[in-house]
């Protein structure tokens, strides 16, 4: 079937075509229906997940519980015959049926709805794996995980609605990925606005910048529909040329009033937007270039310099933005991050790495007390995307302030891994500044080989630089992780 028929049905034959399409959940097909007509497969696909995303929590839940249990023997809807099917649920074996069942009905029983999951493509050893995996979130977590599966299922089913036409899927069923872009365009702005009435922390002295030098260095990437056949054929059309993007960018800074980096994306973004009106995603990432006061003498005394500044070599601040034209014309924020990267701390002593397992494989020693060299990438989402951009400084977090909340932890913990490390500088920063919903952390362990144990009269060592492999950590710390700040680490940091 074709869109255009899609548009022109009745309102009972679109609603009796697309009703299935979220689990005995015609409703969403009935509140999609009144937005017709629609001019593309995606425009249709992004209205129906919109319904549902704005849907009440009680519609939410009554939606996930509508799908059956993953290799029941029950009836179900032909699209979920189908679907497991393809994943091979119903040649199991009587024990490996039986196991599916335990595991669906302790999901069932822990989070109060059933085990969902697109099993498109996915065989049963990835079924048994990921309910396992899953079985250890949260009920929010896993509330949310199982309406991304059915955004995920939808899609699929959509595809099988609708064939020809504008789909966005090639024919493997996997998205189409299709954008073009800039890279390092560097932009240096003096006397940018400064920042001020930020709130202060106690282990921090940054109350604001003087953006005396605001340096940046941006990457775009844009996509649309109508950029198709820019790539099948050759056609430039509709393409704005990526040179022109670095000139866009570089010249709106010139024209930017806030005082942030996450600010002038927001900025560039919905400016680019609606001054190329085909364009229908803008993704952009903007990573701070740093300068930093030198000293001068001044009367006799030394004081800041407020002319002469010198590159900074260390750490950066960083900000990331993705934006979508919606079928009504509307510019929406899909998503935000602030972050910090390549912070370096070495910690000289007060570091502990013990009671790891130990077998064979084990070369590494136990060390109660060693240096500890960590580089850490952080990066944190607001609840409220508006607080990231500076304009209510107040609810603004800098990354001076991340860094100092970082550097303050170290110092004052008897660190028993990088992992114990970064949760509990996540909470930390946290507890500063409630207005974050997640803090996530990419951690590396770059800690020095030691070459003198000893040297007399001292309590030095020597080191040198460690083996080229090096151990590294990610983790996720959210609001609800303060609620259990004391719970004991679960593993062994990977060396």
């Amino acid at each position: 079937m074709r869109l255009e028929q899609l548009n022109e049905m009745s309102s009972s034959e679109f609603i009796n075509q697309l009703g299935g399409v979220f689990e005995h959940s015609s409703w969403v097909a009935e509140r999609a229906e009144s937005y017709r007509p629609f001019s593309s497969f995606q425009s249709l696909y992004d209205k129906m997940v919109e319904i549902v995303e704005t849907a009440s929590e009680n519609e939410k839940l009554k939606l996930i519980r509508m799908h059956p249990h993953l290799g029941t023997n029950a009836k179900v809807t032909d699209f979920s015959q189908k679907e497991q099917k393809q994943a091979g649920l119903n040649e199991l074996t009587e024990d490996e049926h039986n196991h599916l069942m335990l595991l669906n009905q302790e999901y069932m029983d822990k989070f109060g709805f059933p085990f969902v999951m697109a099993v498109r493509g996915k065989t049963k050893q990835d079924i048994y794996r990921t309910i396992k995996e899953r079985l250890k979130n949260n009920y929010r977590t896993e509330f949310e995980q199982a309406l991304e599966e059915i955004k995920k299922i939808a899609m699929f089913r959509l595809q099988e609605i609708i064939n020809g036409g504008e789909m966005i899927s090639m024919t493997n069923n996997k998205e189409r990925v299709m954008y073009y872009g800039k890279g390092d365009v560097f932009a240096y702005r003096t006397y940018l606005k400064p920042l001020t009435g930020v709130r202060t922390i106690p282990e921090s002295s940054f109350s604001g910048r003087n953006n005396i030098i605001f340096g940046v260095n941006v990457k775009i990437a844009v996509g649309g529909t109508k950029l198709l056949t820019s790539f099948t054929e050759g056609d430039n059309s509709l393409v704005v040329a990526t040179d022109s993007m670095k000139n866009f960018i570089q010249r709106h800074l010139a024209s930017y009033t806030g005082t942030t980096i996450e600010g002038f994306l927001k900025y560039v973004a919905t400016s680019f937007l609606k001054k190329y009106s085909h364009i229908e995603t803008i993704s952009l990432i903007g990573e701070e270039i740093p300068f930093e006061t030198t000293s001068a003498l001044s009367d006799r005394n030394i004081t800041a310099s407020d002319l002469v500044f010198k590159r900074s070599r260390n750490e950066y601040s960083f900000a990331t933005l993705n934006m979508v034209r919606r079928e009504n014309d509307s510019i929406d924020i899909i998503d935000q991050y602030s972050g910090i990267s390549d912070l370096q701390l070495i910690k000289v002593s007060g570091n502990s790495f013990v009671g790891f397992i130990r077998d064979e494989y084990t070369t590494l020693p136990e060390d109660t007390n060693r240096p500890l060299f960590v580089y850490l990438n952080i990066k944190w989402k607001y609840k409220n995307i508006e607080d990231s951009f500076g304009d209510n400084p107040e609810y603004y977090v800098a990354a001076e302030q991340i860094r100092d909340i970082a550097t303050s932890v170290f110092h004052e913990t008897e660190t028993l891994s990088i992992q114990h490390l970064i949760y509990l500088i996540g909470c930390r920063i946290l507890e500063r500044f409630p207005q974050l919903q997640e803090v996530n952390f990419e951690s590396q362990n770059h800690t020095w080989d030691k070459i003198v144990e000893e040297i007399p009269g001292s309590q030095g060592k020597v080191y040198t630089e460690p083996r080229p492999p090096y151990g590294f950590q990610c983790f996720t710390v959210t609001q609800e992780d303060l609620q259990h700040k004391n719970i004991p680490m679960l593993s062994a940091e990977i060396q």
